[in-house]
């Protein structure tokens, strides 16, 4: 494939793309395995709103720049580190609702629904969510993290057959659920969306704004593919739709898990002709504007707190680190 005009990598992985675990599908399916492994196995514990108890290895950043790459890497984070209990005081075998998560240097990580023990003496002021940590998580506190939430979600939503109805329960170490009539079996469902950053092959890129976004709030181009379509055509239908432009060359960039609850967000950029009008959709697309590569590299530099525009300067506000929309604005604007 011939280089396109503009053409760029992320460089840097996307913050919930980064995982030090392996999954291990054979030690779903042996039982023998997953008894002899938990006397030291870990488990992640995630509450009802997703949140986990976290630690930190060096004092949490106070206001942490996005995309200060000084002060953030892939495989460390910024210094949390997830608190991860030991298997063997949850239970002595592994629970029939725990979710077997993979393996890391010959420790299995599992995960369950639970809150803080106040009689072990777990504080709940340390329990956070993977929005709020997940760029601060190493590499594998963010993939254990994002796995835990992602698959937890899909138990909560899964409990009855999409068949016939009948209760479903836990199958495989939780990577599968059975319905009690027929023993039909169901997996975790993941819903694919593409994500795509515009630009014109040069010196300008794309934003939009939603109507229920704070004024100034400004992200990429993202929508949810439909049932037989490519990801390619889902760029191009969305963009269509949502502010009315043409684009080409559309290339891949890398994707990411985005347990909110079940979704798998998956990059691309592609060029468009600045000088085609912009026709935001009534209802999703509050605003569109093209911005300069020095104006985002300008707002990156501001930070996301900043709350008003300098004189004569319009407000621009950047997504948080955790989306992969981040990674790829901050990628397109190393460029040049």
């Amino acid at each position: 494939m011939t280089k396109a005009a503009g053409d760029f990598q992320l460089v840097q992985p996307p913050v919930l793309s980064r995982s030090a675990v392996a999954r291990d599908e054979p030690l779903r399916l042996d039982v023998e395995r997953q008894k002899a492994g938990w006397p030291n196995a870990r488990v992640v514990v995630v509450d009802e709103k997703g949140r986990t108890p976290v630690e930190w290895t060096t004092p949490p950043p106070s206001a942490f720049r996005e995309g200060d790459a000084a002060a953030w890497d892939a495989a460390t984070g910024t210094g949390a580190r997830l608190k991860t209990r030991a298997a063997r005081d949850v239970a002595d075998a592994p629970p029939a609702d725990a979710v077997v998560l993979g393996e890391e240097d010959g420790v299995a990580y599992w995960a369950m629904r639970g809150g803080p023990d106040l009689v072990a003496g777990d504080d709940p002021s340390e329990w956070t969510d993977l929005r709020a940590v997940g760029a601060e998580l190493d590499a594998l506190g963010a993939g254990l993290l994002t796995g835990a939430v992602a698959v937890l979600n899909w138990h909560d939503a899964a409990r009855f057959c999409s068949r016939d109805g009948s209760p479903t329960v836990p199958h495989n170490a939780g990577w599968a659920r059975r319905c009690t009539a027929e023993q039909h079996e169901e997996y975790p469902r993941t819903d694919p969306a593409i994500i795509c950053l515009v630009h014109d092959g040069a010196d300008q890129v794309l934003l939009a704004r939603q109507p229920v976004w704070p004024q100034g709030r400004y992200s990429v181009l993202a929508g949810f593919v439909e049932a037989g379509e490519s990801l390619e055509a889902c760029v191009a239908r969305e963009v269509g739709e949502e502010v009315g432009l043409d684009v080409t060359d559309i290339r891949y960039l890398g994707s990411q898990g985005w347990p909110f609850p079940r979704s798998l967000m998956v990059g691309f950029h592609a060029l468009a002709d600045p000088s085609q009008p912009l026709r935001p959709a009534d209802g999703e697309i509050e605003e569109a504007i093209w911005v300069t590569r020095a104006e985002l590299r300008e707002a990156m530099e501001k930070g996301d707190w900043a709350a008003q525009p300098e004189p004569g300067q319009r407000l621009v506000l950047l997504p948080g680190s955790i989306s992969i929309a981040r990674s790829m604005l901050e990628s397109w604007a190393a460029q040049g």
